[in-house]
């Protein structure tokens, strides 16, 4: 007899929680919600990096000017990288700045 007044008491407490609806609601907008914001990241992350590329332009702008204080021919970007004045990924950086902004004209040669 004590054994049915247990599970008695165990089937009367009833345990609050979410259904299986609510759950899959709050999924579906979670997910949507990720699917409006990946997409912009991605944008905004593209818009970084060709900031961060004019920022370099201007660096190696400023390099090939002291290079040509201390040198009589004209700066390009390999003798800047192999004077050391700039690094290769600059340079590179410099390269793919002008393949997106095709409307600036460059200044200095490869």
């Amino acid at each position: 007899m004590k054994e049915n007044s247990i599970f008695s008491k165990i089937k009367q407490k009833q345990v609050a929680g979410f259904t299986l609806v609510e759950m899959l609601i709050v999924l579906l907008i979670i997910s949507v919600l990720i699917l409006l914001f990946v997409p912009n990241l991605s944008k905004q992350k593209e818009a970084v990096k060709n900031t961060g590329n004019g920022a370099v332009v201007k660096v190696i702008h400023s390099q090939a000017e002291l290079y040509k204080l201390d040198h009589t021919d004209e700066a390009t970007l390999s003798k800047l990288v192999s004077n050391g004045n700039i690094t290769q990924k600059q340079a590179d950086a410099y390269n793919e700045y002008y393949k997106k902004n095709t409307s600036e004209t460059r200044d200095i040669a490869n």
